[in-house]
């Protein structure tokens, strides 16, 4: 019976996505009409502009991340294990906070750009519009790189010694150890790693608002906001849920190609590195440092700054409603940490317990299904919530006002959206605990409840934590979602600092967006703690 409740409760779960894909059986032929005017109009905009930025931000992504990873792993140069932790730091700035930092720097008026064309006499603009596509790209790339940095560089360091000590020995030269050795190993993890960034990059919906840009994402919430057209916004959910699918399955498709190598290449000491001396060190440097610049300290600075004079400035008037921002993200994101850790611990428990049979695979089967959630945009998982909103609402007029005029809808959204990242981080836990305790323990007559509440969560306290953590900050951070399913009265630090700044007033968005930033630093930390180079 509760193996059944709970597969019942994950597949409520997953039903924004089902009700996203099963929106096309429901088409009439007004629905078919007003999918081919998407297809003659918009629609080719939002898919040569998605795949611009996708294509650049690949691209990007690719040569910062693989080149920071090989540099760290495989040479020895003064800075080297300070940016081994540095290198991660981007990963706490969400791009959409970035965005606003950089625009405000950058733009024409700004303190910058003036001060430096009163510096050289110069008249005119002295580089182009920050808020453009290549402007997006330069920032997705800055803030994601470290997903290809972390995956390459784990291959780079655990996978590839044996190889290259064997490839040295042979009398191979650096350059070929390098290219016909280290990277081939790493191709998978740099597949990966991309893949990881792509799915990212369309499921966000800041950069691309405030930027103006037409993308997928953008796309379903004009639909829906501004055309209120719930059919529309449907349609282009379910491409962008196929398209972010696909990347998904070709993610996969790499880390078990990167799990193979792993398991053929597996040593225990990281690759030897190659000492540099001279000007070659401080070239690494700066090319390692660079790209930890620009992603965090920079963007951070500068709105540190900006919030210190908007506090100045206001006489403390942001303060009180900063706390209450803060109270409503804290709040919320502390409720989907336990609702999400409570549910992936039932889920891995029953899979552990169940050994064989249609139970086991019914276990596994619900913990795929909410595993997937990760790979959804926000912005899919809010109109799968709200179409089926609009048909409860013909049997029982309060549906919508229950959902969406209380927290119950973000709740849900979350859990969706992030229950498989406490899925990961429990799973990984119970790997560590040996099935011949479970056996010792009911052969002295230990029942499961008992065997769960007396063995299994003492041993995972820290894989909980870890994941609650994890949870938390991407609630933190999370916007699309929140933006259409938020009861009024209940703003967050990402709403706010996203309406402020759309607003032209960045001076009061940079307090909130700073904290998001601040935040996020937490996980990195545990992060790195946990996969740090020797």
């Amino acid at each position: 019976m509760g193996l059944l409740l709970l597969l019942g409760l994950v597949l409520l779960l997953v039903l924004p996505v089902l009700t996203v894909l099963g929106a096309w059986f429901a088409l009439d032929a007004a629905g078919w009409a007003q999918w081919q005017h998407l297809a003659a109009t918009v629609l080719p905009g939002y898919a040569v502009e998605s795949a611009l930025l996708s294509l650049g931000v690949a691209l990007g992504t690719l040569m910062v991340g693989g080149g920071a990873a090989a540099l760290v792993s495989l040479f020895e140069f003064r800075g080297r294990r300070w940016l081994d932790f540095a290198l991660l730091l981007p990963m706490a700035m969400p791009a959409y906070v970035a965005a606003y930092a950089y625009t405000d720097a950058l733009q024409y008026s700004g303190a910058l750009q003036s001060g430096l064309r009163e510096a050289l006499g110069l008249q005119g603009r002295l580089w182009g519009e920050v808020r453009s596509l290549p402007g997006a790209v330069l920032l997705f790339v800055l803030c994601l790189y470290p997903y290809v940095y972390l995956l390459t560089r784990t291959a780079l360091a655990e996978r590839a010694a044996a190889l290259l000590e064997a490839a040295q020995l042979l009398g191979a030269s650096l350059p070929r150890r390098i290219l016909g050795v280290a990277l081939p190993l790493a191709r998978p993890a740099l597949a990966a790693g991309v893949l990881l960034v792509l799915m990212e990059t369309l499921a966000d919906y800041g950069v691309g608002s405030y930027f103006g840009l037409s993308t997928l994402t953008t796309g379903v919430y004009k639909a829906w906001l501004v055309n209120g057209d719930r059919q529309a916004a449907a349609q282009l959910a379910s491409l962008l849920l196929v398209v972010v699918l696909v990347c998904m399955a070709l993610e996969r498709h790499a880390q078990a190609r990167m799990r193979f190598a792993g398991a053929r290449n597996a040593g225990g000491a990281p690759a030897p590195r190659v000492p540099l001396r001279g000007w070659r060190a401080g070239v690494a440097l700066a090319l390692c440092s660079l790209p930890v610049l620009l992603g965090f300290f920079a963007p951070l600075t500068w709105l540190g700054w900006l919030a210190w004079q908007e506090w100045r400035v206001s006489e403390l008037a942001l303060g009180p409603r900063f706390w209450q921002w803060t109270w409503a993200s804290l709040k919320l994101a502390g409720w989907a940490s336990a609702i999400t850790v409570v549910l992936a611990f039932a889920l891995v428990a029953v899979q552990r317990f169940e050994q064989q049979g249609l139970r086991r695979w019914m276990a596994r089967a619900a913990t795929r299904l909410l595993g997937l959630g990760y790979a959804v945009p926000g912005a899919v998982i809010a109109v799968g919530l709200l179409l089926p909103m609009g048909w409860l609402q013909q049997l029982w007029s309060g549906a919508t006002l229950a959902f969406t005029g209380t927290v119950l809808g973000l709740l849900v959204a979350y859990t969706v959206r992030f229950g498989g990242v406490a899925l990961q981080s429990v799973e990984a836990g119970y790997a560590r605990i040996p099935p011949t305790l479970d056996d010792s323990a009911r052969l002295l007559g230990a029942s499961r409840l008992r065997l769960l509440g007396r063995l299994h969560l003492p041993l995972l306290r820290r894989a909980g934590l870890a994941a609650a953590l994890l949870v938390f900050v991407d609630v933190m951070k999370e916007l699309p979602a929140t933006l259409l399913l938020r009861p009024f009265n209940h703003d967050t630090l990402a709403v706010m600092a996203y309406q402020l700044a759309r607003d032209e007033r960045l001076g009061e968005a940079a307090l909130p967006a700073v904290a998001i930033a601040v935040v996020g630093l937490l996980p990195v930390a545990l992060l790195w703690r946990a996969m740090r180079l020797r």
